[in-house]
C-alpha cells in the first residue's frame, strides 16, 4: 500500500465538507470521513485501478456522498488533489498540478 499526501487545498476542502455534514447531524459528518478513509484506502492499495479523469489524474467516489477523491499515483505516493463535489466546476482542481 503506498503512502498519501493530500494537497492542502484537498485537505481544506475535506474538512469543509465534513464540517457542513456535520452541522447538519454529527454521524453524517463521521460518515463522511468514514467513507473518505475508505475512499483513500483502496486508491492506495490499488492506484492506477481507478478511472482516469482528466489524465493524468484519476478520480474515486462511493455513494451517498456527491463527491470524488482525485487523485495522481506518484512513484512513491499518492497524491489527492481535490475532494470534489460533483456540482464543482470541472477541472478547477487543475491549478494544483504545479
Amino acid at each position: 500500500m503506498k503512502p498519501f499526501r493530500f494537497h492542502r487545498e484537498a485537505l481544506a476542502e475535506a474538512k469543509a465538507t465534513a464540517e457542513h455534514y456535520g452541522a447538519i447531524d454529527p454521524r453524517l459528518g463521521q460518515r463522511f470521513y468514514d467513507t473518505l478513509d475508505q475512499l483513500v484506502r483502496e486508491v492506495c492499495a490499488q492506484p492506477t485501478l481507478y478511472r482516469p479523469f482528466d489524465p493524468p489524474a484519476r478520480r474515486h467516489f462511493r455513494r451517498p456522498f456527491p463527491h470524488a477523491i482525485i487523485h495522481l499515483d506518484r512513484p512513491d505516493q499518492v497524491w489527492i488533489l481535490a475532494v470534489a463535489p460533483f456540482k464543482m466546476k470541472p477541472g478547477y482542481w487543475k491549478a494544483r498540478l504545479s
